[in-house]
């Protein structure tokens, strides 16, 4: 320790200007010490003179002595009968962790029930749980996750994310948070430096009531209680990921226990370039699915004609969309990484079956466009071996398209969410798949009919054009009286996912619901039914060109609209939260 007195007698000034010397006094050697002492020097001295620092004891008593052992591992221990939703936690996380503004990893809920004349109220700490099998880790397209083998502590790794937030879907609990700032999703990853040096994280440091703590759990044990549906009343199921915090209280808590948002709904983000992207791609996986049926059962000299514009609009389209996909991320210039999670993601599996989609719709569309433009500087055997290619190319894009859209259902179904479950969004997705593919063939057909009225019998003929238009009108009223259906749920009793759906598509997304029913209903039934009314009567190529652009337009734009609702009336799972 630095010595703070450089000499150990005094100067002092006598009368008459004489100076006299004396030993310093205790008080004095004090005070000239403190002028020199670090910060360092400081604590340590406290420690020295047993003046021990209040929070000492957060080392000692609220972390584990030892580390997880084989079939074990860390979790968080909340004592609920001692939490008074002082927030303590939630400061000091964002403190130490240094989170951006507005950027949480550990919240404070409110659970209430009784009756009124006993009434319950139960505030609740909560954040990432560490669960034995991590949502999150299994849906990350680009492995930016990973579960430690000893402590059992799930871990973002930040340099790998791409900030494509289907972890953010994907988790029940909303434990992963996206950072603008960085473009990136954090979480919790319960201060495990802190940890590693036995130190107790910073919630648990923070917290005046010693309300929460490091304990150690029995792998086995989290698989029972999950198994048993024993976690916390009002929170998500623990079945689906096996949440290891255990949540401890000594009293019974009411039969009605509900979060204190519990019926408050309003809307969410809606992702635009998602639905964008959605949209999109799947009017280019119907464009090409319908081309080759058309081609190959119907009309094979009209899809000769016109099937080399339809198949580069379409395309054009898709990688369009795809594009727009990437407006998604974060950091899109890392968005290559997207199928390194092939094997647990269905994102990555959804890329894949885009990438290999756009390729081979690439090779048709190429091969097509030299068959019309001419190829007179190739050899004649490769122009042959080109042209027996694009049936199997073709073939090849349509079953790549169809896959892929399965795929982008198997995104959202994987969640587990009630509204996203696999038949609704199944439905959804494939009959708009359906819809536009039919909406974009027949306006290909009604505007080169326009535009080549002498050539217009080597279009789609009357009964295959008619066909499309009942096609096209009989799914597009099959779906708006699918959308429609979940207004049945409005005087259900239970307030479940269906009828906060209704509840948002009525009053806050009221508009965006009405505009996708009168467009759905335009583009989808009404102009298609007139097209078709158009082709059977005096062929009048500019009206039925109009009528089919038209019918586009608003089938496009009813469907933007659908997926639109698809994600903004869709209320999203999470731990108890506050009254509003």
């Amino acid at each position: 320790m630095s010595t703070a007195i450089r000499s150990p007698l005094l100067a002092l000034a006598a009368p008459g200007g004489a100076l006299t010397l004396h030993a310093p006094t205790l008080v004095e050697r004090l005070l000239g010490e403190q002028q020199t002492l670090t910060a360092v020097d400081r604590f340590a001295r406290k420690h020295e003179d047993g003046e021990v620092p209040a929070q000492a004891k957060y080392y000692r008593d609220l972390i584990p002595l030892e580390a997880p052992k084989p079939g074990q591992q860390y979790a968080f221990e909340v004592d609920l009968d001692v939490c008074t939703g002082c927030k303590a936690c939630v400061a000091g996380c964002h403190s130490l962790n240094g989170l951006d503004e507005g950027e949480v990893w550990r919240t404070v809920g409110l659970l209430h029930g009784g009756t009124p004349a006993a009434p319950n109220q139960q505030t609740v700490t909560t954040s990432c749980h560490h669960c034995l099998d991590p949502a999150c880790m299994n849906g990350c397209p680009v492995k930016a996750y990973e579960k430690d083998p000893v402590t059992g502590i799930v871990r973002h790794l930040d340099d790998q994310c791409i900030g494509c937030q289907y972890c953010i879907f994907m988790c029940p609990y909303d434990a992963p948070k996206f950072s603008k700032e960085r473009g990136i999703v954090r979480k919790c990853d319960m201060c495990s430096d802190r940890l590693a040096n036995k130190e107790a994280p910073a919630c648990v440091q923070s917290c005046p009531n010693e309300a929460i703590r490091i304990t150690v759990v029995e792998q086995a044990q989290v698989v029972q209680a999950a198994e048993a549906s024993f976690f916390l009343p009002g929170a998500p199921t623990p079945a689906d990921t096996m949440p290891s915090t255990i949540y401890k209280s000594k009293r019974e808590p009411a039969r009605n226990m509900l979060p204190g948002d519990f019926y408050g709904v309003s809307a969410e983000h809606a992702h635009a370039p998602l639905l964008v992207m959605l949209t999109i791609t799947q009017l280019s996986a119907g464009a090409f699915f319908l081309n080759w049926i058309v081609g190959r059962f119907f009309e094979a000299r009209a899809a000769e004609t016109f099937g080399v514009v339809s198949a580069c609009l379409a395309l054009a389209l898709g990688l369009a969309a795809m594009g727009a996909g990437t407006l998604h991320l974060g950091r899109p210039q890392y968005s290559f990484r997207a199928v390194l999670g092939i094997r647990t993601s269905w994102l990555s599996r959804e890329a894949l079956g885009f990438l290999v989609f756009s390729g081979l719709a690439s090779l048709f569309a190429a091969t097509r466009l030299l068959g019309v433009f001419g190829m007179p500087w190739l050899p004649a055997a490769l122009v042959t071996r080109l042209g027996a290619w694009q049936s199997a190319l073709e073939l090849g894009a349509s079953v790549a398209g169809l896959v892929s859209v399965f795929c982008s259902v198997m995104v959202y179904a994987a969640t587990k969410r009630a509204h996203w479950r696999a038949s609704s969004t199944g439905f959804k997705f494939f009959m708009t798949t359906l819809i536009l593919g039919a909406s974009t063939v027949l306006m290909v057909s009604g505007v080169m009919s326009a535009v080549r009225p002498t050539l217009a019998e080597q279009f789609l003929s009357r009964t295959v054009f008619g066909n499309l238009c009942l096609v096209l009108a009989a799914a597009a009223g099959l779906k708006i009286l699918s959308d429609a259906s979940v207004f049945l749920h409005l005087g259900d009793r239970h307030h479940h996912v269906l009828k906060r759906s209704a509840i948002i598509m009525s009053r806050e997304l009221r508009n965006a619901t009405q505009g996708r029913f009168i467009c759905a209903t335009l583009g989808g039934v009404l102009l298609p039914l007139m097209a078709m009314r158009l082709v059977h009567g005096a062929p009048q190529g500019g009206w039925i060109a109009g009528t089919t652009v038209a019918a586009f337009v608003f089938a496009l734009a009813g469907e933007l609209l659908e997926r639109f609702l698809f994600f903004a009336a869709a209320p999203h799972s999470k731990m108890p939260g506050g009254l509003r």
